[in-house]
């Protein structure tokens, strides 16, 4: 039998999960996620049926992933198919993206690169939540002057990220698949604490097998679809089970 947790009172609401408080702990909170996906800043939406358990599952390996190697996460455990234990965190209004390889929107905004061009270190940029205006890009001058974060969490945020990147790049490859790119949030515990936090799953990278862009994986096959037909949720939802498979798989060598 299944022990399911008890939920305290819902705490926010985004396009594909939900935060309750724990009935005891108030420095704890559940993340439930949704069988949806979203593009578009939400213009699009689906629903992709099975996607709350694997992306429940590719979250908590990779959150455990990055717990083994002393990065500081949100979260505690996974307590069932779709449900993660969590610290409960203010998050922060930025979110950062880790990029290896250039693509996707960065050849949009940077005219002069080419598609497939590499950086080294891991290019950091930083972008303001807001679907209203398409997520901005935001300067570490605005993000000071607006009081979302120092100039050292800041530097700290970067450095900490490009550890998850590559840690994750290096478990990726275990499997033969390239990590091109990830986006990672921040958010402070109940002491203040900065940390990784927020949903880390298919939704929030690249990954190309073999490096081969054709071979997607990600979220970036629903955004490519110019009307989604069941046919398609029934492919991308083998991707996505396949995902969560493959992070049961992952290695640092």
């Amino acid at each position: 039998m299944i022990n399911y947790p008890t939920f305290g009172p819902l705490l926010a609401e985004g396009k594909t999960k939900q935060i309750y408080a724990h009935p005891t702990d108030s420095s704890l909170a559940y993340m439930v996620n949704k069988d949806r996906i979203t593009a578009g800043d939400g213009a699009r939406r689906n629903e992709l049926t099975g996607k709350s358990r694997w992306s429940t599952i590719t979250m908590a390996n990779i959150y455990r992933l990055l717990n083994s190697q002393g990065i500081a996460t949100h979260m505690v455990e996974q307590t069932d198919d779709v449900t993660v234990l969590i610290k409960r965190c203010d998050m922060l209004p930025v979110e950062q993206v880790m990029r290896r390889v250039a693509t996707g929107s960065y050849l949009k905004r940077v005219p002069t690169a080419k598609e497939g061009d590499r950086f080294d270190p891991v290019l950091v940029e930083t972008f303001l939540k807001d679907d209203a205006n398409h997520d901005p890009q935001i300067w570490e001058k605005d993000i000071i002057e607006r009081g979302f974060a120092s100039k050292e969490e800041i530097d700290w945020m970067a450095q900490e990220g490009r550890r998850v990147f590559e840690v994750l790049e290096r478990a990726w490859a275990s499997v033969d698949v390239m990590l091109v790119d990830i986006k990672i949030e921040f958010g402070r515990d109940t002491t203040g604490k900065l940390m990784v936090a927020d949903v880390i799953d298919n939704d929030s990278w690249r990954i190309w097998p073999g490096g081969d862009k054709t071979r997607m994986l990600d979220k970036q096959v629903y955004r490519n679809l110019t009307e989604v037909t069941k046919q398609d949720l029934q492919a991308l939802g083998d991707r996505y089970a396949l995902v969560a498979d493959l992070t049961g798989k992952l290695k640092l060598s």
